[in-house]
């Protein structure tokens, strides 16, 4: 059988493309075990009216790292499993190694086995960031039949598989990494961790589309997928979940990656503005909503004349077709005509803002920087922009002036539509909510110096 890498489906000859997903060269050659026909004289588990279920202490347990806590809802439930996925070299490694020395310093058995490095590897990354403790036990091993017999011996209060792409089963004809085996190794860890009652966090990689590797499976059977995202030439990490049986997939945790391993960020407003210029052209200060986090981030815009019969439009941490029409609403409502210009935008810090939130900072750093007008200070501005040049009002307006305040700004522009906002009342004069209804008159208010 040829079974595809992405989707987990099969198919009777190779192709180089999946007729199933559409990917290219993901099939696979795996040897494929007959199902067994024989039935079972005996249900393996009886009927049980659900009132007579005994309840169980099934509340998360803290993993000592708030940020990672603050992501799963209070911590990892006893019994579950979870994945944690990223590209490589984002810090997968270095923050399960802190998980585990947290929960060792609790006064608590973890275990860490490890199928890409070395023990003597783990170890020095241990002592690179503090991580060495007599309770973090250590198997260098690549066999499944190994890991669950340490389970059993061990039942460890949190145990680390890294990778779940390098584990295999010797029952299972096929190599290391194949669908059949991510998935049977995946299935028999989950079995393993409701029997103990122990917690197990899956390492797992992203293939260059960005999605976790192996069969979709995988992401099926595991209780929570966490995801790591970070740009190797900044040193942010955010850490979010995008499924969670046990809570919301709302909450970000933000990371700093430094020499001594992954850093909690408690407030990543202060970290985006930290070297901020106020007093420069083409810098605003946008009040975004990453799940039930708000942030305030510096969105920077350069405008520069070009000759070229095509101007360049560069989006970092922007959507470049975001951007594209924030460019057109900008020359046609706006009468600000950056046709003959290269454009540049960029968010501080490696943020990435994809809500349309934004819109409103965007059009006023390129318009900053078209005049070479800088904005006000203590400015934070929050609107969508719509195609006939109108600000639209977004979400969870109360939340981002109340980051806003936080941080010590004196004026938060919004759309005039935005609905009445608890906090202009009981700030008195400390703050005021301007509310603007059209990009050009937002414009014109911004820059009128």
């Amino acid at each position: 059988m040829f079974r595809c890498l992405s989707c987990g489906a099969g198919a009777a000859k190779w192709s180089g493309r999946c007729q199933s997903c559409g990917d290219w060269n993901t099939l696979s050659e795996e040897l494929e075990t007959p199902p067994a026909t024989a039935q079972p004289e005996a249900p393996t588990s009886p009927l049980v009216p659900v009132t007579d279920v005994p309840l169980l202490d099934g509340g998360p347990v803290a993993s000592g790292i708030d940020e990672f806590d603050r992501v799963l809802g209070g911590g990892l439930v006893p019994g579950s499993v979870t994945l944690l996925s990223g590209e490589p070299g984002v810090g997968k490694s270095t923050l399960v190694l802190q998980l585990l020395a947290a929960s060792a310093r609790a006064g608590r058995t973890s275990l860490y086995v490890t199928g890409e490095e070395s023990a003597g590897q783990v170890r020095l990354r241990a002592e690179r960031i503090g991580a060495l403790h007599p309770q973090v036990l250590l198997t260098a091993s690549n066999s499944l039949a190994d890991v669950l017999v340490h389970l059993d011996a061990v039942r460890p209060a949190l145990c680390v598989v890294d990778s779940i792409q390098t584990l295999s089963d010797a029952t299972v004809g096929s190599a290391p990494g194949s669908v059949v085996q991510v998935r049977e190794c995946a299935q028999r860890l989950v079995a393993a961790a409701k029997r103990f009652g122990v917690p197990v966090v899956l390492v797992g990689h992203v293939t260059k589309e960005g999605h976790v590797a192996g069969p979709q499976t995988l992401t099926h059977v595991v209780d929570t997928v966490l995801t790591l995202e970070g740009d190797r030439h900044h040193d942010l990490r955010l850490l979010r979940t995008t499924k969670h049986r046990f809570g919301s997939t709302d909450e970000v945790g933000v990371f700093r990656s430094l020499e001594g391993g992954l850093v909690a960020v408690p407030d990543p407003s202060e970290l985006f503005l930290a070297d901020r210029h106020p007093d420069r052209s083409g810098s605003a200060v946008c009040a975004a909503c990453d799940g039930s986090r708000s942030l305030l981030v510096e969105v920077q815009g350069l405008v520069v004349p070009t000759a070229h019969p095509q101007p360049r439009r560069s989006g970092q941490g922007i959507e470049v077709g975001r951007l594209a029409l924030l460019l057109a609403v900008l020359h046609q409502r706006a009468a600000v005509d950056l046709s003959r210009h290269d454009v540049y935008t960029a968010t501080v810090g490696g943020a990435r803002i994809a809500e349309s939130a934004a819109d409103l900072a965007v059009c006023a750093a390129l318009a900053s920087a078209a005049f070479d007008v800088p904005l006000p200070e203590g400015v934070v501005l929050c609107g969508e922009v719509g195609l006939g040049g109108e600000l639209r009002a977004v979400g969870r307006v109360e939340h981002r002036v109340a980051e806003a305040i936080r941080i010590g700004a004196l004026t938060v522009v919004v759309p005039r539509s935005t609905p009445p906002i608890e906090a202009e009342s009981t700030v008195g004069s400390s703050l005021r909510v301007q509310r603007i209804g059209s990009l050009p008159e937002a414009l014109n208010e911004l820059l009128a110096a």
